[in-house]
């Protein structure tokens, strides 16, 4: 169900609407396709599929979201060729040598429109979890650009209820120490933290403007290389995990999870659904129950949580 992660903390005020109330603010803004000039729609969808209709899901207290986002994919060298061919035209027909930037602008703009209703478009829909009682809000993707889309969605959503509090915080989640300075600690010393094991895929780049990249694929890290590169000056960037012998993931520099996984000692013995069972309970129960177990201790392996007035470590 969570592919990729990244976590936000619910503000201590916020109080959750009742389901119903949020159900009718959500179908307001329920997901529309793009239309022909539209270079971009966003909107809720169903998060069991398409045999529902309903846009807001509890599961054992836990309330599931899904923010459908489609775009327009126009590649860049149509719209050079289509300007270039303008330019072309526009300087024979005017016996100019040169063309102003305000005419290519033009140019642009109308190349854009032209291509926009031929343009193919791309749907991905972005899960949400809201985790009341835990003050958490998990967005099913891998950074922080991509998750602003879905909450200030979300924090519309949520304003449109009637009697709701016009400001509603989320605030990403931060440790007392930077993923990346933990990482590398962990790395340098062939120490995992607590309740984790490293794996055997790594990334570690130097922070200048070379990049210079250094990737382990399916290798052990417990060589004398690893701790070199560290020593070198780069920093690691990816990192495989896994928790508890029960979820692997990669965790980034910036402490978003990707390549989220269950192991099978937690779908061992799970009953699969019947004809009309979608599962969706199901999933939903196991993999809020993991996460709710596991982003504990990672929050502990980073240092613990920062308070508001406590400056985080330096990812150097």
């Amino acid at each position: 169900m969570f592919k990729t992660a990244s976590f936000f903390r619910i503000g201590p005020d916020f109080v959750l609407p009742p389901l119903d109330a949020l159900e009718e603010a959500l179908q307001a803004a329920r997901f529309v396709p793009c239309g022909p000039t539209q270079p971009e729609s966003h909107g809720w969808i169903a998060p069991r599929g398409k045999k529902s209709i309903a846009l807001a899901e509890s599961v054992g207290g836990q309330v599931i979201l899904n923010l459908c986002i489609e775009r327009r994919a126009l590649p860049a060298s149509a719209v050079k060729a289509g300007v270039e061919e303008r330019i072309e035209k526009y300087l024979k027909e005017t016996g100019n040598e040169r063309v102003g930037a305000r005419i290519k602008k033009e140019f642009k703009e109308e190349v854009v429109l032209d291509l926009m209703p031929r343009a193919f478009t791309r749907k991905s829909g972005i899960l949400l979890w809201l985790d009341v009682a835990g003050k958490l809000l998990v967005v099913g993707t891998g950074s922080l650009t991509g998750a602003d889309k879905v909450i200030t969605a979300l924090v519309e959503a949520l304003g449109a209820v009637p009697g709701s509090r016009p400001a509603i915080g989320f605030k990403p989640v931060q440790t007392n120490t930077s993923a990346a300075v933990s990482m590398s600690q962990w790395l340098a010393s062939r120490e995992a933290p607590f309740n984790f094991t490293v794996d055997r895929d790594c990334e570690l780049k130097t922070p200048d403007e070379h990049k210079s990249t250094v990737r382990y694929s399916r290798h052990t890290l417990e060589i004398d290389e690893v701790p070199q590169h560290i020593a070198a000056g780069k920093v690691p960037t990816q990192l495989a995990m896994t928790w508890n012998d029960r979820l692997s993931f990669v965790l980034t520099e910036s402490a978003q999870m990707k390549k989220i996984e269950l192991l099978d000692v937690v779908l061992d013995g799970v009953q699969k659904g019947g004809r009309d069972d979608d599962g969706f309970d199901t999933d939903a129960t196991i993999i809020t129950g993991e996460l709710a177990g596991m982003i504990p201790d990672l929050l502990d392996a980073l240092g613990g949580e920062m308070s508001e007035a406590a400056p985080a470590a330096a990812a150097s």
